[in-house]
């Protein structure tokens, strides 16, 4: 585990999690999981440390977000990605990740594969990695042996992407609802929304369509429409944001 003081090892010296590939996807077995997510800890959790329990995705869900950065490191940017989203089919979406404050309460286990996932979202919407990579390195500058509320990490991320990313936190910090990609095609016009979602979520997706190339979009919960290319072209999300989509078009199934 990652205590500063007690540093204990438990995986068997095997690759994954006891031989276990937490993502499914082969990438998982290439490395030991213990050494890679407590190594992080010392970044996400012994540098920068939560000041309540109900914070804990400050060393979670970067500590399982790290996991894909190694990940991506070792094999290539899509082996990361792939990783990451593997994890997705563990989110139990019980609980919100962030608890209750002052009772000792540290919320949803969510706080690692959803958050790790939230993460990523985080990065696409940023869609600059060099950036990313900054704000990743800066947080460890600005808030260096501090212990943080959760929220001044969120207001970093804001504030150094340059968006505001507020309703993206509350969505998936503090409901358990995946926000939905709802639309409808009428011979060549695409309505699209966001459905699922708090008050205001207007989150930037990518979406391709037909054979076209991923382009970016920025939903609201609002209908928008938009021409398509022709009457029977697919519409597909970019899988690297973590959402789920709804095709109004499609039979209701029984």
């Amino acid at each position: 585990m990652e205590h500063q003081s007690a540093v204990a090892y438990g995986n068997r010296y095997h690759n994954g999690y006891l031989g276990r590939d937490l993502s499914n996807t082969g990438h998982g077995l290439k490395w030991d999981f213990i050494i890679v997510h407590e190594s992080a800890h010392e970044w996400w959790g012994n540098s920068i440390t939560d000041k309540d329990g109900a914070d804990m995705w400050v060393h979670e869900s970067f500590a399982n977000y790290s996991e894909s950065l190694y990940t991506e490191c070792q094999e290539g940017k899509k082996a990361g990605a792939e990783y990451q989203i593997g994890t997705r089919a563990s989110v139990k979406n019980d609980v919100p990740i962030v608890g209750q404050y002052g009772v000792n309460d540290e919320g949803s286990n969510d706080k690692y594969y959803k958050g790790g996932n939230m993460l990523h979202t985080i990065r696409q919407i940023v869609d600059n990695d060099d950036k990313w990579r900054a704000i990743l390195r800066g947080a460890q500058k600005t808030f260096r042996h501090q212990t943080i509320m959760g929220t001044q990490l969120e207001e970093y991320i804001s504030r150094e992407s340059g968006m505001n990313l507020s309703k993206v936190f509350d969505q998936y910090l503090r409901t358990i609802q995946i926000p939905v990609f709802e639309y409808k095609v009428d011979g060549t016009i695409l309505s699209y929304r966001w459905s699922n979602v708090v008050s205001g979520f207007d989150m930037p997706v990518r979406i391709a369509l037909g054979s076209g190339p991923f382009r970016r979009i920025r939903p609201t919960d609002a209908w928008q429409t938009m021409p398509m290319p022709g009457a029977n072209a697919k519409v597909r999300l970019d899988e690297n944001f973590y959402v789920e989509t709804k095709n109004l078009n499609a039979p209701t199934q029984r």
